[in-house]
């Protein structure tokens, strides 16, 4: 699939690739991928031009020799190429030969991994999605980020720009609403002092004047730059100030989801609602449980997700649909519940995955072309699943 071509004007420009990377990670924070992980920019030059962008969920050479077919100048892929520490690039390997092939199309290559699947929304919320499944929370929530509140008070007239100039140092989002601040009108008085050079008012002077006071959240991270700001846009010599810790709230962040069908339908059926919404591969989805056992609250989790086995039966879901799933963990698993939930469904990781590259394409796109500098993007239909077919046992079932 591919997203419309931006209508390009001559107003407009292709931006570079440091200012497409800029706008992934404000979708996909680095910072939120796990520690041994491996994500940002492989290879490529931040001053190049960017027109062309392919969308995958694995670097390997099938996707590059699509990139390059299709004149492309970036390639987003979820996986990292180099995840494990390396002392040489040579072309003498299949991921050497990928990286020089890459550099001499002048082609960048870009991860999101980790800090995708733990984003709001990311690869699991596009898993649920796809599945039907809403009212959707983290399966693992990661720890809330730090957030203060800034408090200053201005001239009425001073004050939409004061506001314009903290949210875009990064005060006052909450949640999907950016710019988020409160106002109210009131009385500043002062006295300045014989040193003072006041906008408003003579040195020893007592002044009473119309002022509003403005409330921004902030993350913490963002304190210096948002004080910053709050002085280069103050018209009061002293810009008046406080800044104070909140408790955090939950974080929607965190790794799988949890959410609930319209609907609750038998095992077997939400097994094959499953099958046809994935891309097809020769796994098929493999399942435990009873299938006209009854299925209404899932979990999901894009990729791997033995790890969170537990989390799926402490959070009392129905089904756990997730990838890669082992021998052991699931017989474990299994033994915990006895003949209840949850009910596993294993899928092929690749197809777990790749409903996420449809929202990153729009979210992407849109960003860029709001700023007035579109791109044209590309999600790769063709799949990268190892396995190429499967041979059914011939044996009976034992049961």
């Amino acid at each position: 699939m591919s997203t419309s071509v931006p209508c390009v004007t001559s107003d407009t420009r292709p931006p570079v690739l440091a200012e497409v990377i800029s706008v992934l990670e404000q979708l996909y924070d680095p910072s939120w991928a796990r520690d041994w992980d491996r994500v940002g920019l492989v290879c490529g030059d931040p001053q190049a031009p960017v027109r062309r962008v392919l969308l995958a969920v694995d670097p390997v050479a099938a996707v590059v020799d699509e990139a390059l077919d299709w004149h492309a100048d970036l390639v987003i892929t979820h996986h990292p190429l180099l995840l494990r520490p390396v002392h040489s690039v040579a072309a003498t390997t299949a991921k050497g030969r990928l990286v020089h092939r890459l550099v001499r199309a002048d082609c960048a290559l870009y991860t999101a991994h980790t800090n995708a699947d733990a984003a709001a929304p990311g690869v699991s919320d596009a898993l649920a999605r796809v599945l039907g499944l809403r009212d959707l929370s983290p399966l693992s929530a990661d720890e809330p980020d730090p957030i203060d509140k800034i408090v200053t008070f201005a001239p009425p007239d001073a004050a939409d720009l004061i506001v314009d100039a903290l949210a875009k140092a990064g005060a006052g989002v909450i949640g999907d609403y950016a710019r988020c601040a409160f106002t109210a009108v009131g009385t500043g008085t002062f006295v300045p002092g014989a040193q003072a050079r006041p906008t408003v008012g003579e040195p020893g002077r007592r002044e009473d004047v119309a002022e509003v006071r403005i409330e921004m959240v902030m993350p913490r991270d963002r304190r210096l730059a948002v004080l910053e700001a709050l002085g280069q846009a103050h018209p009061y010599e002293q810009p008046p100030v406080d800044v104070h810790e909140l408790a955090s709230w939950s974080a929607v962040r965190g790794i799988g989801r949890v959410g609930r069908l319209s609907t609750p339908v038998t095992l077997r059926e939400f097994a094959l609602l499953v099958a046809e919404a994935l891309p097809a591969t020769a796994q098929g989805v493999r399942v435990t449980g009873e299938p006209t056992a009854m299925v209404g609250r899932v979990a999901v989790c894009g990729g791997a997700g033995d790890s969170l086995l537990a989390a799926a039966r402490a959070a009392g879901v129905d089904a756990f649909v997730t990838a890669d799933l082992r021998h052991h963990p699931v017989s474990e698993a299994r033994e915990e519940a006895g003949d209840g939930a949850p009910y596993l469904l294993d899928v092929a990781h690749w197809s777990s995955e790749w409903p996420w590259l449809a929202g990153v394409a729009n979210r992407l796109e849109g960003l860029l072309e709001a700023a007035g500098t579109p791109i044209e993007v590309h999600v790769s239909a063709r799949s990268t699943d190892p396995w190429t077919f499967r041979v059914p046992s011939p044996g009976g079932v034992v049961r």
